[in-house]
């Protein structure tokens, strides 16, 4: 029970696991959530985390309401301290592949939230509570939902908060994909092993980018686009990118380890 982080082939698989409680999160859970992407940003070995819940319930539905939440509400700690959890302020340059199966609630929405591509079981249920029970989604859903799909179904869910299905989310946009509940580590699989065949360099200055010039005045941030662009050509994985193509054979990155 808690956080795992099991290692196969390059794909470092974060599972949250406590699947009797829905994969609610203790406050030790999120300190080992905020470790385990610490770790994947960390291991050389690995290149693409997958991120899901354990059982057939439950992705996660937020934070334990026994424990962490009674610690928030008497301020016996800050949820700034949940930072690593929600991968605010993130060094993270490693992709992750969400894998959502079943509830999807709460803090487990917000985690979700923070992850690059989602994969959505055909079952899953997504929803923001946070108002019916006087406080607000603040684990980075606050500055995330608006800047990821439009206003209108960002305000809906967070002020509201109803549950939406999968086919709605999808529609929403806050996920890729649907697929049958039993296909859903496959295929999340399969997409981890797809970004396994790009550039790592690549891959790590597409997140680096996204970050840095998303706030940014639109001439500074093209002019750090060509900044970041130009170091990305001028890679040893360009060189061997552009090699590979124009020899019509498969690229070997030297930032895999080719």
């Amino acid at each position: 029970m808690g956080i795992r982080l099991d290692r196969t082939d390059g794909i470092g698989v974060i599972t949250i696991d406590r699947p009797e409680k829905l994969n609610a999160l203790t406050l030790a859970m999120y300190d080992e959530l905020g470790a385990a992407f610490a770790e994947v940003q960390g291991d050389p070995r690995i290149g693409v985390a997958v991120l899901t819940g354990a059982g057939e319930r439950a992705f996660c539905v937020g934070a334990d309401l026994g424990e962490s939440i009674p610690a928030l509400t008497e301020e016996r700690f800050d949820i700034s301290e949940w930072d690593a959890a929600h991968q605010k302020h993130s060094t993270l340059e490693k992709p992750v592949v969400a894998a959502i199966n079943g509830l999807c609630l709460g803090g487990g929405f917000e985690i979700m939230l923070s992850t690059d591509i989602r994969l959505a079981s055909a079952d899953a249920q997504f929803a923001l509570p946070e108002t019916g029970v006087g406080v607000v989604p603040a684990g980075g859903t606050l500055v995330r939902l608006i800047r990821q799909i439009p206003y209108a179904f960002a305000m809906d869910l967070m002020l509201r908060g109803d549950r939406i299905d999968a086919e709605t989310a999808l529609r929403y946009g806050l996920v890729n994909r649907v697929v049958e509940a039993s296909a859903l580590h496959d295929e999340a699989i399969a997409v981890a092993e797809q970004l396994l065949t790009k550039s790592a360099t690549a891959l790590a200055t597409v997140k680096r980018a996204v970050r840095a010039l998303a706030d940014l005045p639109e001439s500074e941030a093209f002019r750090l686009e060509a900044v970041l662009g130009q170091q990305a050509f001028a890679s040893d994985d360009a060189r061997e990118g552009l090699a590979a193509f124009a020899e019509r054979r498969p690229p070997r990155f030297p930032s895999r380890g080719a």
